[in-house]
Order: C-alpha cells, then sequence, then structure tokens
C-alpha cells in the first residue's frame, strides 16, 4: 500500500467530494502557513473532519485531497482560495512533525471516474430530490440537473445538502456512487419527516 504525505486542513461541517470545488476564507496563522507551503510545493490540502471539537482532535479516517485552482493574497497574509477535490483518501498514520499544521501519512482511494447509475436509481434519486426540494422551498432549475452526469449530480448534492458532520462523512465514506444516491434517498426522506421542534439539520445519532 502506497501511502502519501499530506497537509491536513481538519473542519467540521467542510466536506469536499472529487470533481468539486469548496471556496475557504484561510485566516488562522497555522492554515495560512499550510497554504503558502502548499503553493511552494504541489498545491494540495487534504480536508478532512475531526471526530470532536478541540485541539487535536481525533480524525475521521477518510477525507478528500483538494487542490488549489483559486488564490487570493490579502494584505494582511490571509487568503481566499477554492480547492478542486481530486481523490478521497485514508488515513494511515499521523505523522510527527514541527510545522504548525498537523499531517498524515495516507492512501489514497481509487475511485472509478465513470461511475453511473442504473435508469431506475437516477430516476428514483430524482424523484426524491424533487419533494426534498418543494418541501425545504427550494428553487431548483431541473432543466439543468437533468443535464448533469450521475457523479456529478450524487456527489454535488452530497456536497452541499443541509445535513449535519456526519451525515456528510456517511456520504462521504460510502464506498461507491449506487451506495451514496442510496443514502442521498434516506437522508432526505428522513429530513422530510423530522420533528419541526429541533435544529432543521439532519442527524445520524
Amino acid at each position: 500500500m502506497a501511502l502519501t504525505r499530506l497537509s491536513i486542513f481538519p473542519l467540521t461541517g467542510a466536506i469536499l467530494f472529487p470533481g468539486l470545488h469548496l471556496p475557504l476564507h484561510i485566516f488562522e496563522p497555522r492554515y495560512r502557513a499550510m497554504v503558502s507551503d502548499a503553493l511552494a510545493r504541489d498545491r494540495r490540502i487534504a480536508m478532512i473532519q475531526p471526530q470532536t471539537p478541540g485541539e487535536g482532535a481525533p480524525l475521521f479516517s477518510i477525507g478528500c485531497v483538494g487542490r488549489i485552482d483559486e488564490v487570493e493574497a490579502l494584505d494582511d497574509g490571509r487568503y481566499n482560495i477554492v480547492l478542486e477535490g481530486e481523490s478521497r483518501f485514508r488515513i494511515g498514520r499521523e505523522l510527527d512533525v514541527a510545522t504548525p499544521f498537523r499531517q498524515v501519512e495516507a492512501e489514497l482511494i481509487d475511485d472509478p471516474e465513470h461511475e453511473a447509475l442504473s435508469a431506475v436509481e437516477r430516476a428514483g434519486f430524482e424523484r426524491e430530490a424533487m419533494h426534498f426540494a418543494d418541501a425545504q422551498g427550494y428553487s431548483v432549475d431541473w432543466t439543468s440537473v437533468s443535464r448533469l452526469d450521475d457523479l456529478s449530480l450524487i456527489n454535488g448534492v452530497s456536497q452541499i445538502a443541509p445535513f449535519d458532520a456526519a451525515a456528510k462523512q456517511a456520504l462521504l465514506e460510502a464506498p461507491d456512487l449506487a451506495t451514496r444516491c442510496e443514502l442521498l434517498i434516506q437522508l432526505m426522506q428522513f429530513f422530510a419527516r423530522r420533528d419541526g421542534d429541533d435544529d432543521g439539520r439532519v442527524t445520524l445519532q
């Protein structure tokens, strides 16, 4: 198993999928240093969620490597960047490093580039997504949605849907597109049935 050294950005609720984009505002000194280091090397930053709040929190095992696609360096040292997802990864071990940002050795997950759903799976997902959008009052251009390939559609909804961190992590960890699609449908159905007294976020707890 070949391991790759990655600089990680642990951020609750920030999920990146391969092929998609994630805008980030970088203001903490340690992560400004991480962006500077990435720009000087391979422009790669690995997004991952911590399992608990707090400094040095344990990490979930799976995240996504992003390449800095756009960068705006501000006068005070902050950055606005856009990451483009390249590959999911699985952490092997965390490294003992002198840098202010954490680093890991990880295995890149070789996901198929052209995964597709069956016609029945696609139709079932679009039907549930329409119900979900109507229930939440979202305005959606369904003609544009229909033109998306299966991978862009399922990963895109997984990244932007208003689910909690645990739900989004489960979507990221889904082993294939069909499994992720089925989990999305279950989450949308659960959200539609949720008690109106809660805070409006889906949870798997």
